[in-house]
């Protein structure tokens, strides 16, 4: 991760207070938890966006859109494993729906208009994508992009990739709550905490701290 990296204004041209809800999302059910695979730049920070969320049960650092033998962080880091870092997001829909989270995905987590990179972070190991875990979600993720750009809510088009889920691949322990374990690391307090910040000012609502969750 290069600390250089800068995303404070990504491309918006509204206040996240003002981004739109998604006019398509699944219905809460009783199913049970479902898991959403997101993508966008450095797993550090959007593991850090979204633990914060009320009704998001787990998240966990990895891998997704390469082979088994190329999951691990130095091949990675290469850039030609053809995986992302992302984040799997295990949530209660009841709580949090899937449109929401990907609201939240776009309003705080990352800037979706860089094709393969994130500031610095350059390479298509930061590329921005959504990894649905069905036909369902593939649908509200392809439907809420098209929204936003039509819209006009980036100033750019959003580049996001929706992509196949072949298999997700929980990265390295050391990787998991990065950001919460590491706050003064000069990564994390440039790029991830004002994140979280920006989070915490907008979505305050939405949050486990305002639910009485930790």
């Amino acid at each position: 991760m290069n600390a250089s990296c800068d995303l404070r204004g990504a491309s918006l041209t509204v206040a996240p207070d003002r981004f739109p809800d998604p006019q398509h999302d699944l219905d809460a059910n009783d199913a049970g938890p479902q898991t959403a695979v997101l993508a966008g730049g450095c797993f550090w920070c959007v593991e850090a966006v979204l633990r914060e969320l009320d009704g998001v049960l787990e998240v966990t650092s990895g891998y997704a859109g390469g082979r088994a033998e190329d999951a691990d962080y130095r091949t990675v880091c290469g850039g030609r494993s053809g995986h992302a870092e992302a984040v799997q997001a295990r949530f209660d829909p009841r709580r949090l729906s899937y449109g929401q989270l990907l609201k939240v995905f776009f309003a705080v987590a990352h800037d979706p208009t860089q094709r393969n990179r994130q500031g610095h972070d350059v390479g298509n190991q930061y590329r921005s994508a959504i990894f649905p875990a069905d036909d369902a979600q593939r649908q509200v993720a392809e439907a809420y992009i098209r929204q936003l750009d039509a819209a006009g809510v980036f100033a750019a088009p959003i580049v996001t990739a929706v992509e196949p889920l072949t298999a997700f691949h929980p990265a390295e322990s050391d990787h998991q709550n990065y950001a919460a374990r590491n706050p003064q690391q000069p990564y994390i307090a440039a790029v991830s905490t004002p994140k979280v910040e920006k989070l915490r000012e907008y979505f305050g609502d939405r949050l486990k701290s305002r639910h009485g969750k930790a």
